[in-house]
């Protein structure tokens, strides 16, 4: 008498199927499927794809479809590369992946790149500031060697692309008035002395100032000053 052997379905061509689809193959996905059935699978931080000729329920519970939006192959085609934006970071594009996929606080928003915020003319003038310190004070000098306390303040904030006045006084007649300290911010003018010495503020209760023969350009502490006015430029 012949033998006849059991004929198994082939499994192969099923989870074939499932690769092509989402690119991604699980163990126990081999079973044979009815056909005509598409099942919707999650991967965690990636997305949702849906496998042909697969049923719901032979989907492990780890990767089941939550609240996550289907992704279909029609979409992925049509927008293969998605744009992410990192906050403080920049912005990266993904390729084959569809925008589908990406987070909604990773979602880029447009304007201005986050590498480069925008920055203030007084901010601008505390970092020019800064590179001068410990340049020699000189009485009359407004750089880029050597400074007196209105020539280091109206040379920082020419290198932020705005002209203040040259002198201590007319630095304190200038700009907009800040009404104390405690509403200071960086790059604001400090006017120390009746109006006879100025300096750039940088924060947290500090400044920078040329403030005489001997001393080097320098940060110091405002409370130790006789602070009279501040300026906004």
């Amino acid at each position: 008498m012949a033998k006849h052997r059991l004929e198994q379905p082939d499994r192969g061509k099923v989870a074939k199927k499932a690769v092509i689809a989402g690119s991604i193959t699980f163990g126990s996905l081999a079973a044979v499927a009815g056909p005509a059935l598409a099942a919707p699978v999650t991967v965690p931080n990636v997305g949702t794809f849906e496998l042909p000729g697969v049923d719901t329920k032979q989907i492990p519970a780890q990767f089941q479809q939550q609240k996550a939006p289907v992704v279909k192959k029609q979409d992925v085609a049509k927008s293969p590369d998605a744009t992410v934006e990192i906050p403080n970071v920049g912005k990266f594009t993904l390729p084959g992946i569809s925008d589908n996929q990406i987070p909604q606080q990773l979602r880029p928003r447009g304007g201005a790149p986050l590498l480069a915020p925008t920055q203030t003319a007084g901010e601008k003038a505390v970092r020019a500031a800064e590179t001068k310190i410990g340049a020699p004070y000189s009485y009359g000098a407004s750089g880029p060697n050597a400074f007196d306390c209105s020539g280091l303040t109206s040379w920082a904030f020419r290198q932020a692309g705005l002209t203040i006045p040259r002198d201590s006084y007319g630095q304190l007649g200038g700009g907009t008035a800040v009404a104390s300290l405690a509403n200071a911010k960086p790059g604001d003018i400090l006017v120390f002395n009746g109006g006879g010495h100025v300096g750039l503020y940088i924060g947290n209760g500090q400044f920078i100032h040329a403030s005489t023969y001997g001393v080097p350009v320098k940060k110091d502490v405002v409370k130790n000053w006789s602070l009279v006015g501040i300026r906004r430029y």
